[in-house]
């Protein structure tokens, strides 16, 4: 049996990809959720986060899953995202991705979550956490 290349584990929540406008503020409703990563440009301040967080009025792309990679990864290692990116492109899956000092997260659209941890899996990843897809 091959041995397995990385291990990612699916969060359970669904999560949101929000824009705001670049002289905002960041919110307090962000901090309610168990993971949110946020950017801020010269153009937006962009917030991945729960979706249960959001107020009603935010502008955001809903109903994303998570895969985490299992880590910390040393930053020497090459071309984790662009494996994982390569293999979901050729099932016409696209992903957004967010990185962080110990790891990446790859965010899937829940729509398309089983086919991506079906994709991945005949890849020799290992997915961690299944039990609860929604």
């Amino acid at each position: 049996m091959s041995e397995k290349i990385l291990t990612m584990k699916l969060l359970n929540e669904k999560f949101s990809v929000c824009r705001l406008n670049k002289n905002e503020q960041i919110p307090e409703w962000v901090k309610n959720s168990s993971f949110y990563s946020i950017s801020k440009t010269s153009d937006e301040l962009s917030i991945v986060c729960s979706q249960d967080s959001i107020p009603s009025n935010i502008k955001c792309e809903k109903d994303w899953r998570i895969l985490k990679v299992e880590g910390p990864l040393d930053f020497s290692l090459i071309g984790i995202i662009s494996s994982i990116s390569t293999i979901l492109a050729l099932k016409r899956i696209s992903i957004f991705a967010v990185s962080t000092y110990d790891t990446d997260y790859i965010l899937v659209k829940n729509k398309d979550i089983d086919n991506a941890i079906l994709a991945l899996s005949n890849e020799r990843y290992e997915i961690i956490n299944q039990e609860n897809l929604l």
